[in-house]
């Protein structure tokens, strides 16, 4: 056997990998700015070079970006174009109908397990995005950031790290779909009600733990864009 010598992870590693949680999971939004890295190492107990580090990290991955003399902030999914899929939706390459067929077969799949699975945390998350997305459209924005969060915190939910990864990989295409659904649903207010009573079905069902009825919830969700978009030139 090939065996190699166990290796701590990096401290910088593991700033990192909260940093980014938190940018998936929309604890820090796009557009928004992070805390200095003076304040973030004095929260995490590290040293600024490994909080530099792990910024650096970030912005090569596009996640976030320096703006001179005004500090780091997470980079809009629209505007880092890396991400293959999101690029395709943005060429036009694949449209929304392609999107939701996906997400059809990922996020019915996590709802159920998501109901199995979710802690009282994910709950509270599941109701943060919730109550995050009514204020931001009774204030007449979108509400993309909070509609997005609601997803990634039902695939967190599913405490499958294959789930996760995938829906990680996926974010940026969320994103740019989600926008572009609810730039078009929002045309007639009553169709973002009618979202964020599916949001509060679905939740209620992971809440009391009912994998059926959440993978039914969801499905009813999905389907409900899908036939907007359908009838839609």
């Amino acid at each position: 056997m090939d065996l190699k010598p166990i290796k701590l992870k990096r401290i910088s590693d593991q700033v990192f990998e909260q940093l980014r949680e938190s940018i998936f999971r929309g604890d820090i939004k796009p557009g928004e700015q992070i805390m200095p890295e003076r304040d973030l190492a004095r929260v995490l107990e590290v040293s600024r070079s490994s909080v530099r580090d792990a910024i650096n990290k970030l912005v090569t991955l596009g996640l976030l970006e320096h703006r001179q003399g005004q500090g780091t902030f997470v980079q809009s999914p629209e505007l880092r174009g890396e991400n293959p899929l999101a690029m395709a939706m943005e060429n036009e390459d694949a449209t929304i109908h392609d999107l939701l067929e996906v997400r059809m077969g990922l996020e019915c799949n996590a709802a159920l397990l998501a109901a199995n699975r979710a802690s009282e945390k994910d709950i509270m998350l599941l109701e943060k995005s919730i109550q995050e997305m009514r204020d931001e459209t009774e204030s007449g924005r979108l509400g993309t950031e909070a509609d997005v969060a609601f997803h990634m915190a039902i695939a967190y939910a599913t405490k499958n790290p294959v789930q996760v990864n995938l829906m990680r990989s996926f974010y940026d295409y969320l994103f740019v779909g989600i926008k572009k659904n609810l730039s078009h649903l929002y045309e007639n207010p009553d169709n973002i009600k009618g979202i964020l009573k599916q949001h509060h079905a679905i939740h209620e069902c992971i809440r009391t733990h009912d994998a059926e009825a959440a993978f039914a919830a969801m499905q009813r969700h999905i389907n409900f864009v899908i036939e907007f978009f359908k009838f839609r030139k």
